[in-house]
Parts: structure tokens; C-alpha cells; sequence
């Protein structure tokens, strides 16, 4: 079984259940490093789906506006 929670971490209260969790040997506890965007973003440029410009022309250009 597999349960997942979201937690606020800003408040001491979270922070203190955080802590508690991890001294668990069965929790597994991530936090995901990045947003979706940014994630997809580097996994884009691992994957060599970018382009280099030389200037904002350049790219103005390459995205056609």
C-alpha cells in the first residue's frame, strides 16, 4: 500500500512532521527538486531538443515572431 502526502512545509508544525517521517525506516520521503515545467525543460535539453542563437534576432527569427 502506498500513500502519498502533500505537505506545506512553511509552517513549524509541518516542519516537525517532516522531520518525524524521516527518521522512519519505511517512509520513503521525495521532494521533487523542480516544477513541471523546469523538469521537462531539462529533460528536453538532455534529450538535445534545443536550439543556440547568437542574438534576440536570432531568436525572434527562430520562433517566428
Amino acid at each position: 500500500m502506498e500513500i502519498t502526502l502533500k505537505i506545506d512545509k512553511r509552517s513549524k508544525q509541518a516542519k516537525a512532521v517532516i522531520e518525524m517521517l524521516k527518521t522512519f525506516d519505511f517512509v520513503k520521503f521525495e521532494e521533487p527538486r523542480y516544477n513541471k515545467e523546469t523538469e521537462k525543460a531539462i529533460k528536453d535539453a538532455k534529450a538535445g531538443k534545443t536550439f543556440k542563437v547568437k542574438n534576440s534576432k536570432d531568436l525572434f527569427k527562430e520562433l517566428g515572431i
